[in-house]
């Protein structure tokens, strides 16, 4: 995934923008970086590897090697950024979120060019925003290249670029599948995909951008550069498991929508088959404890926190690159609370389901530690399409999702051709995938939230919602 922070202050913005970066940790684990603007000394940067450091550990000594009155920093799950790049434009900084589906055609169509090169990484590969740059590169201006890079890129781009003179261009990708603010201080203005951090350091919302809208930021005010346009699909999975807890999108609450949600998987139990014989409701951590707060709270079940994380230590559970490693570090911090699980039986409720490999390793922990059963519900509804727009369910082979390898051992290649009937618990094909899912997982039972229900819960229009990881739908 990854995301982005930027400053432009009266003052120095090195401070708040190390901290608002380091607040959007929760969003990549691959690379972190940081780029200021000093009046005297110019455009800086700094790129560190934090798959095995937090943010925190490997930018502290920023305070020294930096001066800047305005900087940017990113998380980001692949590519090192931001970049410096020297352009006709002038230099600038550069990062982005998003995914770009026709790099490849995007980077031959520029080689084809005359004395066109990029500088390779490892395998040939292009860094995603050297290319970005480069097709800015071919327009006249920063915001048409802007605009001709929302326009060509198929997938998702939001930018966050670092002029020569201080300011600051902040641009929410074209359907605004994920979001960006403004906000501002007596000091100066900020932007962010998440709106907790600059709340936390000071700053108040001043804008939440439309989609494709640019805004230009200085110390003194913002303006918007590039309108927005008006049709919207804002991922629905930051409700349901990236967007951090606090924040809210669109003017809809991240746990608020998780609460919901979790009610109405108890309203949806209790109509279906009924509330199963249980003694207490859990979530999964972190994630998990809001959707396991409504479900307790609608089914009149008590909550309990059978397991924590032990997060000094293990603060992510994917920031190995191997799926072997990933399963370690989810097995070392996953701590028992015994009370809430020996001779218990247990409904807990998860975010999603996607490859399932962690989801197995929770369930054998709770038999492990006592339980007696153990009916596991998911907040997501089944996700059966990896996704194209952003790196959360993206897979490089659909048959990495739990649900199509299920689908492919009850009826072969076929069932793909029912992916409607296998979303949906009321049918036979959808009630075959859960209870072959329960079987090999050892559930007692297994339900999914219904896509009407996630849509309940967030309480957006579904026509401003991206759905496509649960029914392929642009």
């Amino acid at each position: 995934m990854g995301g982005f922070f930027g400053v432009a202050s009266r003052r120095d913005a090195l401070v708040d923008v190390f901290y608002g970066t380091d607040y959007h940790s929760h969003l990549g684990t691959h690379r972190a970086g940081m780029a200021g603007y000093d009046k005297e000394i110019g455009l800086q940067r700094e790129i560190h590897d934090i798959e095995n450091s937090p943010f925190r550990t490997r930018f502290e000594s920023i305070f020294e090697e930096m001066k800047a009155t305005s900087a940017i920093g990113c998380i980001s799950d692949y590519d090192p950024q931001p970049l410096l790049i020297r352009s006709k434009f002038g230099t600038f900084a550069l990062c982005f979120i998003g995914v770009i589906n026709n790099k490849e055609q995007l980077i031959k169509e520029y080689l084809s060019k005359p004395g066109a090169h990029f500088d390779a990484m490892t395998n040939g590969q292009v860094n995603s925003v050297e290319l970005i740059a480069a097709m800015m590169a071919e327009e006249n201006s920063y915001i048409e290249g802007i605009r001709a890079v929302q326009r060509r890129i198929e997938g998702t781009a939001s930018l966050l670029l670092l002029k020569d003179d201080g300011a600051i261009l902040a641009a929410r990708d074209y359907y605004g599948r994920i979001p960006v603010f403004v906000g501002e201080n007596t000091d100066g203005h900020c932007v962010s995909f998440e709106p907790f951090p600059y709340r936390k350091l000071g700053y108040q919302t001043v804008k939440e951008l439309g989609p494709g809208e640019t805004v230009e930021i200085t110390p003194t005010g913002f303006k918007t550069v590039l309108e927005a346009q008006e049709e919207m699909k804002i991922c629905a999975f930051l409700w349901t498991y990236y967007g951090y807890a606090n924040s809210a999108y669109e003017g809809k609450g991240v746990e608020k929508s998780r609460y919901r949600s979790g009610e109405i998987l108890a309203e949806n139990d209790r109509k279906n088959k009924g509330i199963p014989d249980i003694d207490f409701v859990g979530g999964v951590p972190d994630s998990g404890l809001a959707y396991g707060q409504g479900y307790a709270y609608e089914s009149g079940v008590p909550f309990g926190r059978p397991m924590l994380k032990y997060t000094p230590t293990w603060s992510r559970s994917f920031t190995p690159s191997r799926q072997s490693e990933r399963n370690r570090v989810a097995h070392m911090k996953q701590m028992p609370i015994t009370d809430y699980i020996d001779d218990k039986k247990l409904l807990i409720v998860d975010d999603s389901i996607v490859r399932g490999t962690q989801l197995r390793e929770t369930v054998d922990f709770l038999y492990r530690n006592g339980a007696k059963c153990v009916h596991m519900r998911s907040a997501s509804p089944p996700i059966l399409f990896s996704c194209k727009y952003l790196n959360f369910s993206r897979t490089n082979n659909e048959m990495e999702l739990l649900t199509r390898r299920i689908i492919l051992q009850l009826e072969g290649e076929e069932g793909f051709n029912h992916l409607d009937e296998y979303r949906d618990g009321t049918t036979d094909r959808g009630r075959a995938m859960r209870d072959k899912i329960a079987e090999q997982f050892h559930f007692s039972s297994l339900e999914y939230q219904t896509l009407e229900g996630t849509i309940e819960a967030i309480g957006l229009p579904r026509c401003q919602l991206c759905t496509y990881c649960w029914n392929g739908e642009e």
